[in-house]
């Protein structure tokens, strides 16, 4: 599990890795739960063209359609910036998200885990070894407040890690270890377009020998406050 994630910090990526336009501004480094971010998702095909993809804005910390209130809002968004995929078909919180086919990429450079195994928490960057973008499956919701606006939100779906090579390491000890899903390149259009129960065909763990752990010498006390 993640609440720490670096964001693309280079426009032509958004092209090169996934084939959207890039954003006219783009955006903050480290992305924290509730932070404005990006996520991509399918734009239906209309007569003969084919499918694409748009990126689009979008809150890390999902926030489901059901919810009454901002403030109601503001309290789950932080507890839903992830979706354990063994239950994200089940759980209220991100079952009408899943069963509406309303999945997404979230574009990261790298995340980030605690280490705990010389008890202390040491936070290290996690990303491809060959250094280009993750992919990684997601969830969004579309929440409408009082005003009639559509606020959009985003969750990143994890899988158990207890018995990956890498990710066994990190988290407290004793807890079950999760991370996030990430896609193979030629996975990123089916994750979009496949049929339900296909989905879970995903969710999968990513091969321990193509990513790179690497320490970090700091990590911010508390998690900034984003906007909602």
């Amino acid at each position: 599990m993640t609440t720490h994630y670096e964001s693309l910090q280079q426009a032509a990526t958004y092209q090169d890795a996934f084939g959207v336009e890039p954003p006219s501004a783009l955006g903050e480094r480290d992305m924290w739960p509730r932070k404005p971010g990006f996520c991509i998702r399918p734009v239906a095909a209309e007569g003969d063209a084919p499918a694409s993809r748009v990126l689009t804005p979008a809150q890390w910390g999902l926030v489901p359609h059901w919810v009454k209130s901002v403030s109601d809002g503001k309290l789950r968004a932080p507890k839903l910036v992830n979706a354990r995929s063994e239950t994200a078909s089940t759980t209220q919180n991100f079952r009408d998200a899943w069963l509406q086919n309303q999945r997404c990429i979230v574009p990261m450079q790298a995340f980030y885990v605690d280490d705990w195994r010389s008890g202390k928490a040491v936070p290290t960057r996690i990303s491809r070894i060959d250094g280009k973008p993750m992919g990684v499956a997601g969830l969004w919701a579309s929440w409408t407040g009082p005003d009639g606006v559509p606020f959009l939100s985003y969750t990143v779906l994890t899988v158990n890690a207890n018995n990956h090579a890498l990710m066994r390491r990190y988290g407290p000890e004793g807890n079950d270890k999760h991370m996030p899903v990430i896609l193979n390149e030629g996975a990123v259009d089916a994750w979009l377009t496949v049929r339900i129960e296909k989905a879970k065909e995903f969710m999968r763990q990513y091969p321990a020998n193509w990513l790179a752990a690497n320490p970090v010498e700091t990590k911010a006390d508390k998690v900034p406050q984003g906007l909602f």
